[in-house]
């Protein structure tokens, strides 16, 4: 895997947020990922975390941040890299004609200090890099053929430990027929025991899922923007979940991240300016009546006088 120097990212877009970069991982699912990892540190519940498919390195960046101190988090795409036959190399160029290796490598060193060990390829090749028995955590998100998924389930079985969780993408969308046979396949013959759904995304696992769903349905419980219920699937419960409001756990924090422009300190509000006390108006001079007027207001007879004061005004 060449090593991403600056020369090689420095003219692709910085991400300042998680959710500037593209893909369809989804509140909800953030909310299961970070559920599901923080019970495993929790409980000591050691192993490495896998990524099936990355595109743009969304819920890779989400993932990785769960890695802790001498574990491995491995992520195989085929980025660049023809597909193996024409349907999958027409699926990817329908879909993912703008996907590169550099972008993603961009997207990821924008969030954390290193890269994953990146497997550029099929996914047949995983087996091939990780360890048997050696993950807690795989997230499966490549090709929505029947067969590629089927195989990438089967590996996911051989790569988990015991108490692994495997979440499955796009197991119940209308374009990926594929991916829920082969999905439904494994719960009903394959040994795989459903937890719980999302509207994208199944989790489940090949240990015991008792205690793992009593805890999540505790969980759930305790979430008013996470609807929830129990519906009985091939004669076990299954979770079933729905987020639309869903508020997303803390995110990995960009190097990018923009600044809060400082508020400017408002200057204090100033005591209104009262205007300078004018000096009281002088009371008018009293008229002076004439002398003719004072006579007849003093002798004449009323009616006169109202008559007089008129004609002297």
């Amino acid at each position: 895997m060449p090593d991403a120097s600056p020369e090689t990212v420095e003219q692709l877009p910085t991400p300042s947020e998680l959710s500037e970069v593209k893909g369809w991982f989804f509140p909800v699912d953030q909310v299961l990922f970070d559920w599901f990892l923080t019970r495993q540190t929790d409980r000591d519940e050691p192993g490495d975390l896998l990524e099936v498919g990355a595109y743009m390195g969304k819920s890779a960046i989400f993932t990785g941040s769960y890695r802790r101190e001498g574990e491995t988090f491995t992520v195989c795409d085929l980025f660049d890299s023809p597909g193996e036959d024409d349907a999958n190399a027409a699926e990817m160029q329908r879909s993912y004609s703008t996907l590169t290796q550099r972008t993603f490598e961009a997207n990821y060193l924008s969030f954390h200090d290193e890269l994953p060990v990146v497997l550029q390829g099929l996914s047949s090749m995983v087996p091939d890099h990780v360890k048997a028995g050696s993950c807690r955590f795989v997230h499966v998100d490549a090709s929505h053929l029947y067969e590629h998924v089927h195989g990438d389930i089967q590996d996911a079985r051989e790569l988990l430990l015991p108490h692994g969780i495997v979440a499955l993408d796009d197991f119940r969308a209308e374009h990926c027929p594929g991916v829920a046979a082969a999905t439904w396949e494994a719960v009903t013959s394959g040994g795989l025991h459903a937890i719980c759904i999302t509207g994208t995304k199944f989790y489940g696992t090949w240990g015991d899922p008792t205690a793992v769903r009593e805890e999540l349905l505790a969980f759930l419980a305790g979430r008013e923007d996470i609807w929830h219920e129990v519906q009985s699937v091939a004669g076990a419960p299954l979770i079933r979940t729905s987020g639309k409001k869903a508020v997303a756990p803390a995110q990995p924090r960009s190097r990018h991240t923009k600044k809060t422009p400082a508020v400017p300190a408002q200057p204090s509000a100033a005591a209104p300016v009262r205007p300078a006390a004018q000096a009281p108006k002088a009371a008018p001079a009293p008229r002076r009546r004439s002398p003719l007027r004072r006579l007849a207001v003093n002798v004449l007879p009323p009616f006169i006088t109202k008559a007089a004061r008129r004609l002297m005004k």
